[in-house]
């Protein structure tokens, strides 16, 4: 049976800090949390209930008694709409505040482990312009803002090239500017949707799965190179040229000129066959003169600069003399594992991804890497007995787990290793505290550094070190 929500109104609620997910909390009368969308602590706001629970409300405010100090005004004409950059009405010393918190919070309230001081959060140098990749879709059909709608005015163009509204899998905002990655992204997109106009090529509708025009994908790098691909859901070699031909010719700096024909049912890339039109189908990424083979299918971390700043935070807390056997899980593309090479005597690198692990072994070659190893493998059972028979029992272990964190079966081979140091990188604070908890039985925490890689969002990583009891 369907569970019926209450909607009601509450006054006059103080907003007292940040939460998950990036929502901001209050406390109704009767104690309950209340999860508000649209507000930032020190607000003063009436919140309208969305979703009404035993323990707690969500809602959105819909007006405001009093605006907090630490709000800001948004640059992006999108804020509200969009559903990214939830934070961009806050200033960003108040956001690295709360992530900040979020993390010790976590670590303290989940992990209850023994904890020393934190590191300062390290903040990002840029806080707009900073992603290496980013993705839109095509629709036929744009999400009208209330603005549109109220004004009356009939809008017979529906075509859309930008973001899907939060939580509407058909829907996709048309942008007419984005604040999350630097030129030529913006200036790419905007030509792509007037030209596909231009030439009367058809927008993608989902629900009907139709229309010739999927979506657009523009990386761009540290070295600035700059890559683009064009999704179609079926063949038109003609207008698929026209439209790739007219892009080449506005944009000669773009380094590789991709397209795919996907008629499945979702627009995900990763099963399909990436064509070449122009250039090559690749770009590079560099840091401290190694370079990174990026390809359409490649995982790179998205914020390259604060990448960086990550990884010598891990090679620092590794405490590399040169003489160490270092394991790297979770390796993706091995960026971690190159990175720490030449300070360490060997490094072995496990991922479950196929395709990762061969770029990883190509990005070795380019760099002249000959004391790093790459393996495939579930990390479940393929971190076992006789892969450390094999290859040695490490010193050092890096480990940099997807959202879930580590698998339970993991964390116990950890704990049967013993290698002196573990240095842990996590994106999500309150999983890598489940595994400290566990780990804490061999290990005790020695430093914690968070960094923000995605500024004007919630989300935050955190640096562990742990040191063998």
């Amino acid at each position: 049976m369907a569970r019926k929500n209450k909607r009601v109104i509450l006054e006059n609620l103080e907003v007292i800090d940040a939460g998950a997910k990036g929502k901001a909390v209050a406390k109704a009368e009767d104690g309950r949390i209340v999860f508000i969308n649209n507000a930032v602590p020190g607000d003063i706001v009436n919140v309208q209930t969305t979703k009404k629970r035993k323990g707690f409300f969500e809602g959105s405010a819909i007006s405001f008694s009093k605006y907090s100090e630490k709000r800001v005004e948004p640059i992006c004409p999108h804020f509200g709409t969009c559903g990214g950059c939830k934070w961009q009405n806050m200033g960003y010393e108040h956001q690295l505040f709360y992530k900040h918190k979020e993390v010790e919070q976590n670590l303290k309230r989940i992990g209850k482990i023994e904890l020393p001081e934190f590191e300062p959060i390290l903040g990002s140098e840029k806080q707009y312009f900073y992603r290496n990749k980013m993705e839109f879709s095509f629709s036929d059909s744009k999400w009208l803002t209330l603005d549109q709608i109220r004004s009356g005015e009939v809008i017979e163009n529906r075509n859309a090239l930008g973001f899907h509204i939060p939580g509407m899998w058909d829907k996709i905002l048309d942008l007419d500017k984005c604040f999350l990655q630097a030129d030529p992204s913006n200036a790419i997109r905007d030509f792509v949707k007037e030209k596909a106009e231009e030439l009367n090529l058809t927008f993608f509708n989902t629900r009907n799965q139709e229309g010739f025009l999927r979506t657009l994908m523009i990386r761009t790098s540290s070295t600035q190179e700059v890559m683009v691909l064009i999704q179609f859901y079926y063949e038109d070699k003609e207008n698929r040229e026209l439209l790739l031909k007219a892009i080449a010719e506005e944009f000669p700096q773009i380094t590789s000129l991709l397209y795919v024909i996907n008629s499945k049912g979702n627009d995900t890339i990763y099963d399909q066959e990436i064509g070449l039109f122009y250039g090559r189908d690749h770009i590079f990424e560099e840091m401290e003169g190694l370079k990174f083979k990026i390809n359409a299918k490649s995982f790179y971390q998205t914020n390259s600069e604060q990448a960086y700043e990550l990884y010598k935070i891990t090679r620092d807390f590794a405490g590399l003399s040169g003489n160490e056997l270092v394991y790297d899980l979770y390796t993706g593309t091995g960026t971690i594992a190159q990175f720490v090479a030449k300070k360490a005597k060997k490094v072995v690198g496990v991922e479950a991804v196929p395709d990762a692990i061969e770029a990883a072994k190509e990005n070795a070659l380019l760099n002249k890497i000959d004391n790093a190893e790459f393996y495939v493998g579930d990390m479940k059972k393929v971190f076992n007995e006789e892969f450390i028979n094999t290859h040695g029992k490490p010193d050092v272990v890096i480990t940099d787990p997807p959202r879930d964190g580590m698998h339970a079966d993991v964390v116990q081979q950890l704990l049967n290793l013993e290698a002196q140091r573990i240095v842990y990188v996590s994106c999500n604070s309150a999983t890598q505290a489940r595994d400290l908890a566990l780990l804490d039985e061999k290990y005790r925490v020695i430093k914690v550094q968070p960094v923000d890689m995605f500024p004007q969002t919630h989300h935050v990583e955190n640096v562990v070190l742990l040191e063998k009891r």
